[in-house]
């Protein structure tokens, strides 16, 4: 049973962006390791919180593009950074 569900939400919306993630931990570090298609290294944003909680995030934007065709109301939505 995954955690992340839990803290990402259980709605439509976050189930499409939820990351995913890796996480081991070593004598040295606890290591991370975040599937974030659509991102490049500098979109992301990664900060730690009350010197406990590492956030990490990035924001994709949408194209959606809306097209008629054969009487039906096509929509096709793109996700890009």
């Amino acid at each position: 049973m995954s955690l992340i569900p839990h803290f990402f939400g259980n709605d439509e919306a976050t189930t499409f962006c939820e990351p995913g993630i890796d996480w081991k931990e070593t004598p040295e570090a606890h290591v991370f390791k975040a599937d974030l298609p659509g991102l490049n290294k500098e979109e992301v944003k990664v900060e730690i919180e009350e010197d406990r909680v590492l956030q990490i995030s990035g924001e994709r934007s949408v194209e959606k593009k809306t097209r008629m065709m054969l009487g039906i109301e096509w929509t096709v939505a793109v996700a890009s950074s």
